[in-house]
């Protein structure tokens, strides 16, 4: 199972996008964490946005208060509601957000069926909880639950993997020679790539490009490759290296059929369509380029991007770390081309999620909930003796259709039933 843990600061973003996917029937919330259920189990973006304001609003110095997880199994794994539930009870727990405010929401819109967790990590007293160590911290955590729940492990050698540092070529040490060899002998063996242009992207994080030379000999056409260091600019700073210094492994026959070999492995790799919604949520969750790229790189993921003379955006590639494979955007996704973003970061044409054209009817009334109420609400600790419960706290709430009024999105009722602690 593959976790993805997300920082950042945009509620309203993380929500809308779990909330599309229910919207279009391509998803459930399955559990809500100390969060007052509605009436007729209908929910709106407002008032999960609502729900958390006493705690973004408590906030004493905490720069990113939101946490967006996923936890993704192997498509091969068949995993029931009660089980994602009881997965996403136990993960937030033991990462220290058991009694914070969350929402479960299952995702059914590609072939694994994965949750997606929205929390904050700043408690009702504005403190920020710990998160020292969270990815660490996570990968036991899902270690463990590939065991309890009969899950797809992890193979030894990919936690072999995983384990594996390459340092970026430093030309102000020198020997740059042994430098560019001790990455591109084993880049091969780690990372999948498929093409030329994904494992320059990939070279790139380590200052290094490949080119490719051609040539004739004896009336025939050679193909070659040499490597060059790179400064922190990109710049070239070393004469060229033959590909034939390092090894049969840094050679374009070789790496030819590494490209294919990576394309069959990476049709089927379950990493693809986790990378594809880490992707998306950080479009819609980040306002420029500069804040895109720290999101993911914040959750092990590297983005390249190739411009032209002009400035234009020709190549977007994300080199995801924890599972050592490099994609192009529009392998990802059509939508996720250089394109997409060329339009977005240089002509401030964003994508916007597209939201389902309902009629508009009247929301439910605790959309309109003072803060102040919701945050006593929040912090009560609902003894027996409390008479407040969460059918009084909604029982004037108005019609049956629960919407939210400024997306004209009239919900779906849930198909499956919700657990709430």
């Amino acid at each position: 199972m593959i976790a993805k843990i997300g920082k950042g600061s945009n509620m309203y973003g993380a929500i809308l996008y779990n909330q599309q996917k229910v919207d279009n029937e391509n998803g459930a919330v399955l559990l809500l964490n100390k969060i007052p259920d509605t009436v007729d189990g209908r929910y709106s973006l407002a008032y999960f946005n609502k729900c958390f304001e006493p705690y973004l609003s408590a906030n004493i110095k905490t720069e990113k208060t939101v946490r967006h997880i996923s936890l993704n199994p192997d498509p091969a794994d068949k995993v029931s509601d009660e089980q994602f539930t009881a997965m996403a009870q136990e993960y937030m727990e033991r990462m220290g957000y058991g009694n914070q405010p969350y929402i479960v929401f299952k995702h059914t819109d590609i072939d694994r069926t994965h949750i997606h967790i929205v929390s904050t990590c700043v408690g009702i007293d504005g403190k920020k909880i710990p998160d020292d160590y969270d990815h660490k911290r996570s990968m036991a955590i899902c270690r463990d639950l590939e065991t309890k729940y009969n899950l797809q492990k992890a193979t030894q050698q990919e936690q072999k993997q995983a384990n594996k540092v390459l340092k970026p070529v430093d030309c102000h040490k020198g020997d740059i020679k042994s430098q560019i060899a001790s990455v591109v002998r084993h880049l091969p063996k780690y990372y999948s790539f498929s093409t030329m242009g994904s494992y320059n992207a990939l070279l790139s994080l380590f200052n290094i490009t490949a080119e490719e030379v051609k040539g004739e000999r004896n009336g025939e056409t050679v193909n070659g490759l040499v490597y060059v260091a790179l400064d922190e600019n990109g710049n070239k700073v070393s004469n060229p290296f033959k590909a034939s210094l390092f090894g049969k492994d840094a050679g374009v026959a070789q790496l030819q059929k590494h490209f294919e070999q990576s394309k069959e492995k990476m049709k089927a790799n379950p990493a693809r369509s986790v990378l594809k919604n880490t992707v998306e949520l950080a479009i819609h969750t980040t306002s420029n380029e500069t804040d895109f790229k720290k999101q993911l790189t914040e959750q092990g993921i590297n983005t390249v991007v190739r411009r032209n003379s002009e400035g234009r955006i020709y190549g977007m590639t994300f080199i995801d770390h924890e599972v050592r494979t490099v994609w192009n955007g529009s392998q990802l996704d059509r939508n996720l081309s250089a394109n997409m973003f060329n339009d977005w970061w240089n002509n401030d044409n964003k994508p916007e999620l597209k939201i389902q054209d309902n009629p508009v009817s009247k929301a439910n009334e605790i959309d309109n909930l003072p803060t102040k109420d919701l945050f006593e609400f929040l912090s009560q600790e609902h003894s027996p003796n409390t008479d407040l419960g969460l059918f009084s706290l909604l029982s004037d709430a108005q019609g049956e259709d629960y919407e939210e009024e400024q997306f004209a999105n009239r919900m779906k009722k849930k198909k499956h039933p919700k657990h709430r602690r």
